[in-house]
């Protein structure tokens, strides 16, 4: 019998006990009727989720909802850690993966409006192993062909990724496969970012820059764009420029010693089956070197580490429409810039959505089939979290779990629908 499956039911129910003090940041705060929800109805998260552990579906979350500036709900459920029957609380630590994404598209929009950089121009400017790129492209006769790219990658390719670049996944992939670079995962990479990206550089991108909306390494080669530009290792930059000025105080590429004892456990839930904790180290579905490691890879792309109250501040400076507790990190109307689509019509993407400068972008509620409204902004990470902020609804949502490969649980779409349920006014 598993450790899981020793726990009691009471041992299970006091370990579920929802964590609702705001550690860590004096965060304002509201009870829900007063920012326009329904308590009872806001109560129904708490039984969804407190079902997922017990269901072995999930090994805990964390989910904070805010609206019209203010904390309105904030609770944890289940463990942090099964074995150590580790109880999940509001500062957990967790991998955020391409959540990543968003914060390394503020800092380069912030190197713009310091007039270091600007979106327009070429990556080669900053990086100029790129001012050649190739393109792998489907031969008639089958197999393909490497061409050269019909134009250079600019910065703003990077932001919304159009760049051409995947995770190495293409009709290359055995180029990709023989340079060890795959899949978004850097934190055991013994190199800085810099090198990685000067040899992805080097191989066949999957399209066009500019034709097509591919998912890859757009994000981790902008944030080397960022060192280049800043002048300043990208842990650095974001460290002066948006973590400090935020107070996001437990976000991090590597994870301090001292804070080890936070950081959540990944589990690899099956259907049917008790939880079993992801491999300690080796691939994209392990725990990941975020602890013991070599601490050389700052991947913009997707490694950093952070705590639900911290991506808080963070959406909440979006928000704002840049501005957090008095301090400025981006003008108002280079929020409005990133939180608009920016793909042409001939662009697939997904429906009812568009893409802005770090973010997906909803543009037609009815296509998507969830709640939600018209403008609204967010994306997720490969560790099974999501964010949105709903500038209709003054909502700001941040949703933390640990699953790889995949979660079994529909919780996403569920938290999401139990939210817009629990609005009344």
């Amino acid at each position: 019998m598993t450790t899981f499956r020793k726990i009691s039911f009471l041992s299970v129910a006091l370990t579920l006990l929802l964590t609702v003090a705001l550690v860590g940041q004096n965060l304002p705060t509201a009870k829900p009727e007063d920012i326009g929800f329904s308590s009872k109805r806001l109560e129904r998260i708490d039984e969804i989720f407190s079902g997922f552990v017990k269901d072995n579906k999930l090994a805990g979350s964390t989910i904070l909802i805010a609206r019209k500036g203010k904390v309105g709900y904030f609770k944890s459920f289940g463990f942090r850690d099964v074995d150590t029957k580790s109880a999940m609380k509001n500062d957990a630590i967790f991998r955020i993966a391409s959540q990543s994404k968003a914060i390394i598209s503020v800092g380069a929009m912030i190197l713009q409006e310091e007039g270091k950089l600007l979106i327009q121009e070429p990556v080669s400017k900053y990086l100029p192993e790129f001012k050649e790129t190739k393109v792998a492209q489907k031969k008639a006769e089958g197999g393909y062909e490497v061409v050269i790219a019909k134009r250079q990658i600019t910065v703003r390719d990077l932001l919304t990724h159009t760049s051409g670049f995947s995770y190495g996944y293409g009709l290359a992939s055995q180029e990709w496969i023989k340079a060890g670079i795959q899949g978004w995962y850097f934190a055991d990479r013994d190199e800085p970012i810099g090198e990685t990206i000067k040899r992805i550089a080097a191989l066949p991108s999957d399209a066009q820059p500019g034709v097509e909306w591919v998912y890859g390494y757009s994000t981790d080669i902008l944030g080397a764009v960022i060192e280049k530009a800043s002048g300043m290792p990208l842990d650095q930059f974001l460290m002066t420029r948006i973590f400090d000025p935020l107070g996001m105080n437990d976000t991090h590429f590597y994870l301090p010693k001292n804070k080890v004892d936070r950081l959540t456990t990944v589990y690899s839930p099956k259907e049917g089956k008790p939880l079993e904790a992801a491999p300690t180290a080796g691939t994209m579905d392990s725990q990941g070197a975020y602890v013991n490691g070599p601490r050389k890879s700052f991947s913009g792309g997707a490694g950093l580490l952070s705590t639900a109250t911290d991506y808080y501040l963070f959406l909440q400076m979006m928000a704002n429409k840049g501005e957090l507790n008095g301090k400025r990190i981006l003008a108002p109307n280079t929020v409005d810039l990133m939180t608009i689509n920016h793909l042409s019509d001939d662009i697939s993407f997904r429906p009812g959505q568009g893409f802005g400068l770090g973010f997906s972008v909803a543009m037609d509620k009815g296509q998507r089939g969830l709640p939600g409204s018209v403008g609204e902004y967010g994306w997720g990470g490969a560790y099974g979290s999501t964010y949105w902020v709903d500038p209709k609804e003054e909502l700001v949502v941040v949703y933390f779990t640990q699953v790889r490969p995949s979660s079994i649980a529909n919780d996403q779409a569920m938290l999401r629908a139990l939210i817009y349920q629990a609005l009344i006014d």
